[in-house]
């Protein structure tokens, strides 16, 4: 790999607003990523506003600073016109990028423009080589690398694919993988993929193992990971490829910006400065102090299930002081494992979050009862006195964990970084001077660090000197007087003939006009190509001039197709009308027996892909192909592409159908026509979809080549976390876990009592599945109308009797001899789990 120089690596930050957007850029970032009021995934941030884009990119411009909108959300068809204004004012405004996760959008935006950067989301699950190389018809300018993804594989990614990289270094992690994680909307109809994540993986649950409950202590937060913090990995992170270094925060304080950004900064500079040492303890300290939950480097340095969750707390502490030694009438005395003094916030933490916490600021500070003076360090034996009316110390314990919640000096000095009156960064101008008695002065000044020249001359003359011409100190000391602009004198070339001498009001005209004429050039934004264009120029809609749905289909028309996670469902289905069965198993050793059972009963039947694709796991899907099935389930784009190249090499043998699932992410018609012209033969919507903006789906885009999912267990967390290694092992990742999820069965009961199945793919990664199924039934007849000609019914744990009796219903249903209301209520009445119809709910 190309070794990286200093220009090449750019410091990412978060602004959810202005305050925000000065402490990024005073503090060194090179770029920025902010969310206007509309699509993009933090919906509760305080955002900017679409009409502030030519003002947010003219400041950042001036110092030299990138801007990229953050459009990192699935776009719905009724949403495509306000998504193409909204990149309107983008290329205008001159952006520099947007960071996308909806392949639909990426087409809209190409057909807007063929120039203007795109940025592939971490959102679009890019975790392979190939996943990258999916993207690279779209001209993308770089991916944003799935946060599970380790340094090795980082490096792998960027010698094969030879795109830049961006990846996470600092802030929250998601337990999920982004862009795959359907909790927020199962439970609370607020999608993660549309900016409103509901952070369920912050919640308690018991662990339930084989139906028992398994005592935990105070473990409960069993999906919520530490803090991501990788700047002592900076070093590697360089020499793995790494482009852009990214930091989380978009809802996050100013101060946490701040730190973070300069923190990162420094490690960055220290680096090429020929320096590889590690962050100091103080520095990691306030770091921790700004925001912090436990900082661990996630996967970077490969999967660790042991470090990423501790499952004690799930929300930020800060800095750990130590414990609770003994309590005394108005203080606890505490052997420090950090410095503390006057003013700074504390939490007594008595293990259980749940419930009300003892905390308040340090009133004292003594030591065998002496006062201290200023700041109290670490090892010291000290007794913290609490705020009179702060803490009430009878509920506090020996024992108990006291954190330092906040440093109000820290945060003074951060504030000071970015709250004056000063530019936050200044660059350095070469200027030419030349000239001749009876001529202007003319000069050349040069902004190095953009590379734009602008001429001005002198309104005067010059004239020879009588007694003190002008030298080389004098015009340096007028010239370089740019104090309060973002510029300063560097060098100062003088091509002079003779003594000559002008003005020094003069003088000060010409800087000041060159000044002025050099700032409007800093923030003129990149000029991008432009076409005026209809986002539903390619629609298909299925309307009739009478009104009158044109592709509609009879029940008898219809396909109804089955996923089956087990050989016995496999077995039953196939003695069932069900026209297709897809097998989707943990483990592939058993694959060939489905495939020999679907074959015997003279059905067709589809493998099922895992849902990440990792480099280096091609051999999962070679030996998909080797069993030649007749469909591919496909769940992400890597595997697509593996797929498309190998039916490439070999276009005059058959091949399987591929078949495009949920996890694809299809939520309006031009995604669906994107997929169906890289190679995919059906499409299956995204799951973020309900009933009207499916209809709005259905009745734009070509419904013989999808497929509806109309009963399953919602996927809700799919995670590079295994809960059976981190909770049931002494192991740390598959290679010495011991395989405990071959002998158990694990769940997740949550605090209403439902117990949510957690399944293990053959890459080790788990899915934690809601406990309650859910049915579009009700609107098969819409589904029909629009011409969808397969329904497809996924199972879980079900029996042979129970697939059996819930393909008969939706068989009944699409016949038109029950309806759709009477199949769930029936479902809920067999099963006792109780349906929800879910995403399909107005």
């Amino acid at each position: 790999m190309t070794t990286l120089t200093r220009a090449d690596i750019e410091l990412l930050a978060p602004a959810g607003d202005w305050e925000c957007m000065r402490a990024a850029v005073a503090n060194g970032a090179d770029a920025i990523f902010f969310g206007v009021e509309k699509f993009n995934a933090r919906a509760r941030a305080n955002n900017f506003r679409s009409e502030e884009l030519p003002e947010i990119m003219a400041f950042l411009h001036t110092y030299g600073v990138k801007g990229f909108l953050t459009f990192n959300i699935l776009v719905f068809e009724d949403e495509l016109r306000d998504a193409q204004k909204l990149i309107d004012m983008c290329i205008d405004a001159g952006v520099d990028a947007v960071i996308v996760q909806d392949l639909g959008l990426v087409k809209l935006i190409r057909e807007m423009s063929p120039d203007f950067p795109i940025h592939g989301s971490t959102q679009m699950t890019i975790t392979s080589p190939e996943a990258v190389e999916f993207t690279k018809p779209f001209f993308m300018e770089r991916v944003v690398l799935g946060r599970e993804n380790n340094l090795k594989q980082i490096r792998t990614i960027g010698e094969q694919a030879k795109l830049p990289m961006e990846v996470f270094v600092h802030g929250a992690l998601c337990v999920s993988y982004s862009g795959q994680c359907l909790t927020s909307e199962m439970w609370g109809g607020r999608s993660a993929n549309r900016g409103e994540c509901a952070q369920a993986c912050r919640l308690p649950y018991d662990l339930m193992v084989d139906g028992e409950q398994k005592p935990m202590g105070d473990v409960a937060y069993l999906l919520s990971p530490k803090d991501l913090a990788a700047i002592d990995l900076v070093p590697e992170l360089i020499e793995a490829g790494v482009t852009s270094f990214k930091i989380e925060g978009r809802l996050k304080s100013p101060e946490y910006v701040a730190n973070v950004v300069s923190k990162y900064r420094a490690a960055i500079d220290k680096y090429f400065d020929g320096d590889r040492s590690k962050p100091s303890r103080e520095e990691v300290r306030e770091l921790q102090q700004s925001f912090s939950r436990g900082f661990t480097h996630g996967f970077l340095e490969g999967t660790n299930n042991k470090k990423l969750v501790e499952g004690t707390f799930p929300k930020s502490r800060g800095v750990y002081l130590g414990k609770v030694e003994r309590i005394m009438r108005d203080a606890v005395t505490v052997r420090l494992d950090a410095p503390v003094k006057r003013g700074d916030g504390i939490v007594f933490d008595a293990g259980d979050p749940t419930k009300k916490e003892e905390g308040g600021r340090v009133y004292d500070l003594r030591r065998h009862g002496v006062k201290i003076e200023g700041e109290a360090q670490e090892g010291t034996l000290i007794e913290l006195v609490s705020g009179r009316n702060d803490v009430d110390l009878r509920k506090v314990h020996v024992g108990d964990r006291i954190w330092k919640t906040s440093d109000p000096a820290l945060d003074r000095r951060l504030r000071a970084s970015f709250e004056t009156d000063k530019p936050y960064r200044v660059f350095p101008l070469h200027v030419k001077v030349s000239g001749k008695a009876g001529e202007p002065l003319h000069t050349i000044w040069t902004d190095v660090n953009k590379g734009t020249s602008i001429e001005v001359a002198s309104e005067l003359e010059l004239e020879l000197a009588q007694k003190r011409p002008m030298d080389a100190a004098l015009l340096e000391e007028q010239l370089g007087r740019l104090g309060g602009t973002v510029f300063q004198l560097e060098q100062l070339e003088i091509a002079l003939e003779g003594d000559v001498i002008l003005p020094i009001r003069e003088l000060n005209r010409l800087r000041r006009e060159a000044v002025e004429l050099l700032a409007g050039e800093r923030p003129k934004p990149p000029v991008y190509t432009k076409y005026n264009v209809d986002a539903f120029a390619d629609a298909q809609s299925k309307l009739s001039p009478a009104g009158k749905h044109t592709a509609a289909l009879t029940g008898s028309e219809a396909e109804l197709t089955v996923l089956c996670r087990s050989l016995e469902q496999v077995e039953a289905a196939v003695q069932t009308d069900a026209s297709f069965i897809y097998a989707d198993f943990e483990f592939i050793k058993q694959f060939p027996a489905a495939i020999a059972a679907a074959r015997q009963a003279g059905k067709p039947i589809a493998l099922a892909t895992p849902r990440i694709h990792m480099p280096n796991e091609n051999g999962y899907h070679a030996n998909i192909l080797k069993l030649q099935p007749d469909a591919i389930l496909v769940r992400n784009t890597g595997a697509l592409y593996y797929y498309l190249r190998a039916r490439a090499a070999q276009p005059d043998k058959p091949f399987p159908k591929l078949i495009g699932d949920f996890s694809l992410n299809v939520a309006n018609h031009k995604a669906v026509k994107l997929f169906l012209e890289a190679g995919l033969d059906i499409v299956t919507p995204s799951y973020d979809l309900n009933i009207q903006q499916m209809v709005d789906l259905l009745e734009q885009s070509q419904t013989s080549h999808m497929e509806v999912v109309i009963h399953q267990h919602l996927p809700m967390f799919h995670t590079e976390h295994c809960v059976y290694c981190t909770f049931l092992s002494e192991g740390t990742d598959y290679t010495n876990c011991g395989r405990p999820c071959e002998e158990h069965r694990v769940s997740l009961q949550d605090r209403i009592g439902m117990s949510h199945p957690v399944r293990v793919d053959e890459g080790c990664r788990n899915t934690v599945y809601n406990a309650i199924e859910q049915s579009g039934s009700e609107y098969i007849r819409n589904f029909l109308e629009l011409g969808v000609a397969s329904f497809r019914v996924e199972f879980l744990e079900e029996s042979a009797e129970q697939v059996h009796e819930v393909l008969s219903l939706y068989r009944d249903a699409l016949d038109g001899r029950i309806t759709g209301t009477q199949v769930w209520r029936t479902l809920k009445a067999t099963n006792q789990l109780g349906v929800t119809r879910g995403q399909l709910v107005k």
